[in-house]
């Protein structure tokens, strides 16, 4: 086991490694930061030009910049941001819950919508309302999240007047956020839920469950439910990795406070401390689900321990 857990731990640092290295170098071809600093008036000179590279640090060759990354990466010190000064992990520390807690909310919509969804498409496999529930899934899949959030701002914010467009302000504005990230999700979620109830229903224990006259309920979430949860939660807790870096674009149209809000700043801005930061964090943040999801099933089955 030993040896599973370090290959597997090996394997996560060489993603992160190979993840920041990309990114260092891709932000580094939008342009000179130093340039952007004097922008909107101001004459500027060679001199001034190399003062601020000098104090951005930007002066450097690119690897030196990149190990210096590495290095406050382990010390926590992210730098401080081009724009502002402001530390970075104040930045992060700052906006990270923000997304975390939308991330969570998103998903709890996913589930709740999904699993009663999915067992009511298995035990009415082939009528209308499996029919109808596959529809939806299908339909839910073809909408783009930007085009579903801008569809219920006019709907709920502008025609209506219900919900707050934007910001986040209190718990009205987290309802248009999460609907349109979790009806996304529920329409992927109710097809896996589905398969595995349909593999669940048709073994032995189930029908044991039905012919000692148990209730349909009792049999489907007591029994059926909790031996196909297994696969359903190992799915969910990867799909929470990859919500976290589909949900930059939702923030954006909702101006949440969140880490993708922050990204599209620093990429606007050059700043490549915020952006370096943003993204190393949530890809630490999808390597890790990814490496306690994998660590999981060497537990539960030695074979995996061997690959």
């Amino acid at each position: 086991m030993a040896g599973f857990l370090i290959k597997r731990l090996l394997q996560a640092i060489f993603v992160v490694i190979a993840i920041t290295l990309v990114v260092s170098f891709a932000i580094r071809l939008t342009g000179d930061p130093a340039t952007m600093m004097f922008q909107g008036g101001g004459s500027m000179t060679q001199e001034d030009l190399a003062r601020i590279r000098v104090a951005l640090g930007t002066d450097q060759p690119f690897f030196v910049q990149y190990l210096n990354f590495l290095k406050g990466l382990v010390t926590l010190d992210l730098g401080r941001s081009f724009t502002g000064g402001t530390p970075v992990s104040l930045l992060i520390g700052n906006a990270l819950p923000a997304t975390l807690l939308l991330a969570f909310i998103s998903m709890a919509v996913s589930i709740v919508l999904s699993i009663p969804l999915g067992i009511k498409a298995a035990t009415a496999k082939g009528k209308a309302a499996d029919q109808a529930i596959r529809i939806f899934s299908l339909v839910g899949l073809s909408f783009p999240n930007f085009w579903l959030a801008t569809m219920l701002v006019l709907l709920f914010a502008i025609t209506l007047g219900w919900l707050p467009p934007s910001g986040m302000s209190g718990p009205a504005s987290y309802v248009m956020p999460a609907i349109t990230m979790g009806i996304i999700l529920t329409a992927t979620n109710v097809r896996l839920v589905r398969t595995s109830m349909l593999e669940t229903l048709q073994s032995q224990y189930v029908m044991v469950a039905r012919a000692k006259g148990l209730s349909e309920t009792k049999v489907l979430y007591k029994h059926a439910l909790r031996n196909c949860a297994i696969p359903l939660i190992t799915y969910f807790g990867l799909q929470f990795g990859g919500l976290l870096g589909g949900i930059v674009v939702i923030e954006r149209v909702f101006n949440w406070p969140g880490m993708g809000t922050l990204a599209f700043d620093a990429v606007a801005a050059r700043d490549y401390p915020v952006l370096q930061a943003v993204i190393t964090v949530l890809s630490l943040m999808i390597v890790g689900i990814n490496l306690l999801v994998d660590i999981a099933y060497g537990l539960v089955d030695p074979r995996i321990r061997t690959e």
